[in-house]
């Protein structure tokens, strides 16, 4: 048994798929205040993890282990988060339009012994978005509250030309590494 640290469906969805058994527990963690220390989305993505590892341990204890984890979209060193607005979700998309986007997930597992901690990365190449489908994607509102404003499985599947990485990163948790360690429990 391990506690996630997670408000997210999908993380939850991914241990349940796994057969990892597992409560979810969520923490609060301000990770925008780090955006203004760490600039390189590696950094970021495993100083908002540890973060809400912190939080975690402090709400929880560590009576069992816990699992928190982040994840980041990026193009090149540029961290994309969630759009503010249409505006802002077209200039996010457009970053990513013809390019490599790395999606960058840290997860760290700590027990009353051991931390573990995981940085994975899935770079998915995409083709050039067709202006009007990206203006219909954009009237939609389906970008709203999406990290780097698309889901790979919406809106940005059909142009993926190729993917280096596991599925299970892209979405928020290397369950893989994961159910390793889990096998130790």
């Amino acid at each position: 048994m391990i506690r996630l640290a997670s408000t997210s469906s999908t993380r939850a969805k991914l241990l349940q798929d796994a057969g990892i058994e597992f409560i979810q527990s969520p923490v609060n963690f301000d990770e925008e205040k780090l955006l203004q220390i760490y600039k390189n989305p590696r950094e970021f993505v495993c100083a908002a993890a540890r973060g809400k590892l912190q939080e975690a341990i402090k709400k929880y204890g560590l009576d069992i282990p816990i699992v928190a984890a982040d994840t980041v979209v990026a193009v090149g060193d540029e961290i994309l988060r969630k759009a503010k607005d249409a505006e802002d979700a077209k200039r996010i998309l457009l970053k990513q339009s013809g390019n490599r986007v790395d999606i960058i997930t840290c997860m760290i597992y700590k027990d009353k012994e051991r931390t573990i901690e995981d940085l994975d990365t899935t770079s998915y190449y995409f083709a050039p978005f067709d202006p009007k489908d990206l203006d219909n994607y954009l009237a939609s509102g389906e970008w709203r509250g999406k990290a780097g404003a698309c889901m790979v499985e919406g809106f940005c599947k059909k142009y993926i030309k190729d993917v280096k990485g596991k599925e299970s990163t892209a979405m928020g948790l290397q369950v893989e590494r994961l159910a390793k360690i889990a096998k130790d429990l």
